[in-house]
């Protein structure tokens, strides 16, 4: 059993880790400013800082923050679901073509509409989309076998970043291309509480479902027959599994672009720390994504002038550290 000092310490690194962050910046803002500025907006507390550090604080920080927190553990715990589901270590949450579908949908709003609430609307909707190409393309059984769904998967990404090709080669290269270049490749540096209005509630909503399937997943690990005689239908727990991490995926997309390794290494990270057990792992996953994404979002704000891209951070930090994953355990869950 897990110490609950442990489980503690996990719930508590989020908010603490969120505090730390809102100080993080070229302006700089006292520690007890920002405090009494957050204190202000929920009981009344004498004003002594300017409006420019409540602006900074409240408008530009603290939704940057939560978005990060959010998108980092909606993304680990739907690598974890899915690398439960696959019973496959290598399995990330884009594995099903979501995050190709939904940087395509992108891409065609910003060519079309610009970086807008449409654009956001069309990479959701472009997300859900490639899934139910994937399905097309493995087949109208049901019960369809993993490894179908695994190859339809990889035929739907291939084919919606072929997309992204075309689209980035129609194009203007002086306005659009270098917009939906950037944007591709991650960042939270347009993050606002529309964003939070747009996506949160979905990753919310399906963090909630996987959390809550969370224990269904160990018994994934066993034959169908053995699921059965539990009284757990394997179809419907996989089907609801898909679709948690499906929308996680797809609104995270939509709000900040393709974060990559996120999915992949934090699941493993958690198992280090808590065990192979899914219904310890997936709550760890959530803790550990949210303060490992808000950590690479302070990097890409204040290592240089310039914003660095999100993906760029976390495939930097992630490969070193999954290569030394792959090389210790072999590829296997060990």
């Amino acid at each position: 059993m897990q110490s609950k000092l442990m489980k503690l310490m996990l719930w508590l690194l989020p908010p603490i880790a969120g505090l730390i962050s809102i100080g993080i910046g070229r302006f700089e803002i006292d520690f007890i400013v920002q405090l009494k500025i957050l204190l202000s907006q929920i009981i009344p507390i004498e004003s002594t800082w300017t409006e420019m550090e409540e602006t900074v604080v409240m408008n530009f920080r603290l939704p940057r923050i939560l978005l990060a927190m959010l998108i980092g553990g909606g993304l680990s715990v739907a690598g974890a679901a899915f690398q439960g589901m696959f019973s496959n270590p290598l399995v990330s949450p884009d594995i099903l073509g979501v995050s190709a579908g939904a940087g395509f949908g992108a891409s065609i709003g910003i060519l079309l509409f610009g970086n807008s609430f449409t654009m956001q609307m069309i990479a959701l909707g472009m997300g859900i989309i490639a899934i139910g190409f994937t399905f097309l393309i493995g087949g109208k059984k049901r019960e369809m076998p993993i490894y179908m769904l695994v190859l339809a998967g990889v035929v739907t990404s291939s084919l919606f970043q072929a997309l992204i090709s075309l689209v980035k080669f129609m194009a203007d290269p002086e306005e659009k291309l270098p917009s939906i270049t950037y944007w591709l490749m991650g960042s939270l540096g347009t993050a606002s509480y529309s964003d939070l209005l747009i996506g949160g509630p979905l990753i919310l909503f399906g963090m909630i479902l996987l959390y809550v399937l969370r224990w269904r997943l160990n018994i994934l690990s066993l034959s169908e027959e053995e699921a059965k005689s539990l009284g757990i239908s394997v179809t419907r727990v996989k089907w609801l599994v898909i679709a948690g991490a499906t929308l996680i995926t797809a609104a995270a997309v939509s709000i900040a672009g393709i974060i990559g390794w996120v999915g992949l290494i934090i699941p493993h990270i958690a198992r280090m720390i808590v065990g192979n057990n899914n219904q310890y792992v997936l709550p760890a996953s959530i803790s550990i994504g949210a303060v490992y994404l808000l950590f690479i979002d302070n990097l890409s704000r204040s290592l240089i002038a310039a914003e660095i891209p999100l993906s760029i951070l976390t495939a930097i930090i992630g490969a070193p550290f999954f290569a030394y994953l792959l090389r210790k355990t072999g590829g296997g869950w060990g």
